[in-house]
């Protein structure tokens, strides 16, 4: 056995730790005075407004370790941190990464974790500026607070939108959620029979969808260019009904959205249909897409309209007008907040 090898989170203890998974780590913020190393980090925003957003993921309740890479695990945990900042319409700067680990998990898992963390920081041009590590009883946790900068003019909140408005959505929806659908159904086949060769061909997006999400970083550059501020934003991770009724809250507003309008890739509509389901379950419900869904005042739409990979599904309505969903022959249903809910029971909690 090498050296290497011999080295377990015993024997190196919890400072070994962090020199192991930071001592490479370059910041890539100016306003990243001082990062990991001391009590607390310093960053100077040079007067914007600083947006501060944090997420936890638990083993067995946000991710299954049977089929999700550890490296795509940290990737995850830092794209979907970073989501909620660019709902703000926000620019990201810096990360907290804090773990809780089980003694069970080797140092070369836990550099495969961290190493997916540091290629997301990276790819998104943040900095890790701090965070924790504490021993597991209970699975592998992850814990990110991501801080970001933007104006006051810029910022965007759930809570403008005004009947009349436009909605609009980037992306496609409901592909992350049949990603996981799919490995669901492949790890079940494979725990039935240990022969079972699990077979992922042909849906090559829609797993990459699940395990290795991109946050909409472009719609930010995208708005500005046009010239569109938006009324109101929020991102696409608990499903479109969940999060569009939300904004509807915040801003006291009702809304219609027209099925045929709403964007579905070809990979999701194709094992939908080999599951015997509607795509629009996956859309409506299945969530961690992580698209962002906002809204824009009367007489942008045009503009919007021309910029590819964005979709105007649909308008706002006063209140007492309810959720709406218009269908393709014409017929309208209630739309229901039937996405994720943290505090299900545990046996109807899927990977989330």
């Amino acid at each position: 056995m090498s050296e290497e090898e011999k080295n377990t989170i015993e024997t190196i203890g919890e400072f070994g730790l962090i020199e192991r998974l930071t001592s490479d780590i370059t910041l890539l913020q100016p306003g990243t005075v001082k990062g990991i190393g001391d009590d607390a980090a310093i960053l100077n925003h040079e007067g914007e407004m600083t947006v501060v957003t944090s997420d936890l993921l638990l083993e067995g309740i946000h991710f299954d370790l049977t089929y999700t890479p550890l490296k795509h695990l940290g990737y995850k945990s830092v794209v979907v941190n970073l989501s909620d900042i660019f709902a703000m319409n926000a620019q990201p700067r810096q990360e907290i990464v804090s773990f809780g680990i089980s003694s069970k998990m080797s140092l070369k898992a836990i550099d495969e974790l961290y190493a997916g963390i540091k290629l997301a920081c990276r790819e998104y041009g943040v900095d890790i500026a701090g965070g924790d590590t504490c021993a597991s009883l209970t699975g592998l946790t992850i814990s990110i607070t991501a801080l970001g900068t933007g104006s006051s003019k810029d910022i965007v909140y759930r809570s403008g939108a005004r009947p009349g408005d436009w909605i609009a959505v980037t992306g496609n929806l409901g592909a992350a959620y049949m990603g996981l659908m799919l490995l669901l159904r492949e790890n079940r086949l494979f725990q039935q029979d240990q022969g079972y060769q699990p077979s992922l061909d042909g849906y090559g997006y829609l797993v990459g969808r699940q395990l290795k999400p991109e946050a909409c970083r472009q719609l930010r550059q995208v708005l500005t260019e046009g010239g569109i501020h938006p009324t109101s934003m929020i991102d696409l991770s608990d499903g479109l009904s969940s999060d569009l009724i939300h904004l509807c809250e915040a801003s006291g507003t009702g809304c219609l959205i027209e099925a045929d309008k709403l964007p579905i890739h070809e990979e999701t509509a194709r094992l939908s249909e080999e599951m015997y389901m509607s795509p629009l379950v996956a859309v409506l419900n299945g969530g961690e897409d992580y698209e962002l869904l906002f809204t824009i005042g009367d007489g942008q739409q045009e503009t919007l309209s021309r910029v590819p990979g964005i979709s105007l599904i649909g308008r706002m309505v006063p209140a007492e007008e309810g959720y709406e969903l218009l269908l393709s022959d014409g017929s309208t249903t209630s739309l229901e907040a039937g996405g994720w809910n943290a505090f299900t029971k545990p046996d109807q909690h899927r990977d989330r």
